[in-house]
């Protein structure tokens, strides 16, 4: 497997990795058809923006690593009680 592709897999890198794993296996049952996916596509991207937005607030506030770990998201999403996307 090639690096990128690793480092995307690794769920302390990438938040979204079950949001983006769900919209492809949607296009994958559905035969490519985007209209018959797009609620996975904003979920996706609405979840992209939330751990931007984290991740800039962090870098701000001089926090190393600029991205949580995948333990500090799941404390982080149990703090706010419910999914913010």
């Amino acid at each position: 497997m090639p690096m990128v592709t690793r480092k995307l897999r690794d769920p302390d890198v990438n938040p979204c990795l079950s949001e983006s794993d769900a919209s492809t296996r949607c296009m994958d049952e559905n035969n490519y058809d985007k209209e018959r996916c797009s609620a996975y596509f904003l979920k996706y991207r609405s979840c992209r923006k939330f751990w931007h937005s984290i991740m800039l607030q962090r870098r701000q506030s001089g926090v190393k690593p600029p991205m949580p770990t995948a333990a500090e998201r799941a404390e982080i999403l149990g703090a706010m009680g419910k999914m913010p996307y």
